[in-house]
């Protein structure tokens, strides 16, 4: 065998696409093609489904989307035939009336193989088997003499059902000689373990090294971090890319008697606090950048939410393209004034007060009529947040800036926030962020600013601002018993409630109060119609309020905190379950 047999280079183009952006993402593999081409590489890898840009949701369904993405795979491979490197690209496929998530080989100048997602993953924020139909267990591609193995995604994310095949199992009895695994997996806190032991898994089961390669960029409310990995068949990490950030890195493997190992470069990824931040600010950056806005404006109160919002925009888009906008009423505190101030000089964004005091006495004196016999109650506070609303949606209007909507996750749970006021704008970065963890992540940014963030090092925030005691006003359809508990103690029932789902009664046998639990639960439940109208924003826990949390807002059923009835298995007929069985006898 020659020396040239046992050498390998796997270019790892870890992009940003743009959903839609067929023209734009095919040029990102070509340029990713140079790269690889410089390097010497035999192949060049991009993420699932990337000329379509991940997820594509409907707009796959377009037949003219799908000529598109077509047309642009074959133009790239014709291209293929200058003896450069070959291209694993992954795209929409239409075959036989059928729509696939594919993976295509693009080499010599030809298409020279396609590969399908077989396990279509239908959970959380995914809906694939609705727009995709299931491929057949795929066997190997040949690429240069060697035989590499692609499942996508899912297809190593394997379950203990009859509806998932072992596609990974089936490519090494087929011959495959390492994985390469294109990704479309989007970030939540902690995901990153998850996978690692997912792919660990599979080289133990299969003997072969592993190539996990993930996109990186935001697209809506979620957030690809990227942080591509290489495992050997030792177990042992051969390369790290590093997290939120885009990265082309070529690794040169070399085939000895126990197969394929390569060693790359290792980047030191970051974690906890520092990765919900920096999810939270990729995620603005490409929702503003992908959809042409200008910059961004936002209501700067003075308060902790919009201060942390303020920080997140410049690091994200740089002080030029932000806007602070004070809109004081009579209540407003002088300490909030000169915070608010402070955090604008900070930050070195574009700031201006404007009084709303004319606004709101306008709106009660046009409504003294349909008022007229009634009392004072909640509604006249809430105007002062519609005619915030209001004024900067007028000024969004003018310069095509788009407003940031500050409401925090703990308190858009319960609805302590307001329709057309402080929850509607266009994109929310702090929307899956409970309120404890705001006062964490404002604290970290004064200590600590991310890799590739545009505003200033060193302290931004106003420590005035972190350490004043949090308070939440009383909202629409909310009275006085509904006040809510300290923050720490609301974020520990909802996360319960929210992310795990856990019945009252569970989390009062943890140690919370009844009283307490129950009114939160009311106040989740009673917010819903709210939550549905909220902004778009960045997801960063297991469950947000958007696609992986679907409730009715009309419903009757309330978790009364009791002790959950055993079912009765002695009740249930012999053969119930099975229809066949049922007519047996």
């Amino acid at each position: 065998m020659s020396e040239r047999a046992n050498q390998f280079s796997i270019t790892l183009a870890q992009l940003n696409p743009t959903v839609g952006d067929v023209a734009g993402n095919a040029e990102k593999v070509r340029a990713a093609r140079a790269r690889g081409r410089a390097d010497g590489a035999d192949l060049v890898v991009l993420p699932e489904l990337f000329i379509a840009g991940y997820p594509p949701e409907d707009l796959v369904l377009k037949p003219a989307f799908q000529s598109a993405c077509r047309a642009a795979v074959e133009d790239l491979a014709r291209e293929t035939a200058d003896g450069g490197p070959a291209l694993l690209v992954g795209t929409p496929w239409v075959e036989d009336g059928k729509l696939y998530n594919a993976c295509a080989l693009l080499d010599e100048g030809r298409i020279a193989a396609i590969r399908f997602k077989v396990n279509l993953p239908n959970y959380g924020v995914f809906d694939e088997k609705r727009v995709f139909a299931r491929g057949p267990v795929p066997g190997p591609v040949p690429v240069r003499g060697v035989r590499v193995g692609v499942p996508v995604c899912e297809d190593t994310w394997l379950e203990e059902s009859e509806d998932y095949e072992n596609v990974v199992e089936c490519l090494a009895e087929t011959g495959a000689e390492l994985l390469v695994v294109p990704n479309g997996s989007p970030y939540a806190r902690d995901k990153g373990d998850i996978r690692l032991s997912i792919s660990v898994a599979r080289v133990t089961e299969s003997g072969l090294p592993l190539v996990y390669l993930n996109q990186v960029g935001g697209q809506d409310e979620l957030v690809f971090d990227g942080a591509s990995f290489v495992l050997n068949a030792d177990l042992s990490v051969a390369a790290q890319l590093p997290a939120f950030e885009e990265n082309i890195t070529t690794l040169r493997w070399t085939r000895g008697e126990n197969g394929w190992r390569c060693e790359g470069p290792i980047a030191p990824l970051i974690e906890g606090d520092k990765a919900d931040y920096a999810a939270c600010v990729l995620g603005l950056r490409d929702y503003v950048s992908k959809n042409r806005f200008p910059g961004v404006l936002l209501g700067i109160s003075g308060g902790i939410d919009s201060a942390l919002c303020a920080a997140i925009a410049v690091d994200a888009l740089g002080k030029d393209r932000v806007r602070g906008v004070m809109l004081p009423f009579r209540f407003t505190a002088q300490v909030s004034l000169d915070d608010a101030a402070s955090l604008a000089t900070n930050l070195g964004i574009r700031y201006e007060v404007l009084p709303i005091a004319k606004a709101v006495n306008g709106f009660e004196e046009i409504l003294s009529a349909p008022f007229a016999g009634l009392p004072r109650d909640i509604t006249e506070e809430n105007l002062q947040a519609r005619t915030r609303g209001t004024l900067l949606m007028a000024i969004s209007n003018k310069t095509g800036a788009m407003v940031v909507t500050t409401g925090n996750k703990s308190e858009m749970s319960v609805g302590y926030a307001t329709l057309y006021g402080d929850m509607n704008g266009g994109f929310n970065p702090i929307k899956d962020i409970y309120k404890t963890e705001v006062f964490r992540l404002s604290r970290l940014r004064n200590e600590w600013k991310p890799p590739g963030a545009l505003g200033p090092a060193g302290e931004v925030i106003p420590p005035g601002i972190i350490a004043r005691p949090p308070t939440a006003e009383l909202r629409e359809n909310q009275t006085d018993q509904d006040s809510l508990p300290p923050y720490d103690v609301l974020d520990a029932i909802l996360e319960r409630l929210v992310e795990r789902e856990e019945p009252l009664a569970a989390i009062i046998a943890g140690g919370f109060d009844r009283e307490v639990v129950a009114r939160v639960d009311r106040l989740l439940n009673i917010a819903e119609y709210k939550r549905r109208q909220a902004a778009p924003g960045v997801k960063v826990t297991s469950r947000n309020f958007g696609r992986d949390r679907r409730y009715p807002i009309t419903n009757k059923f309330r978790d009364e905190g009791r002790p959950q009835a055993k079912p009765d298995d002695t009740l249930i007929s012999r053969g119930a379950s099975g229809s066949a069985e049922a007519f047996d006898g």
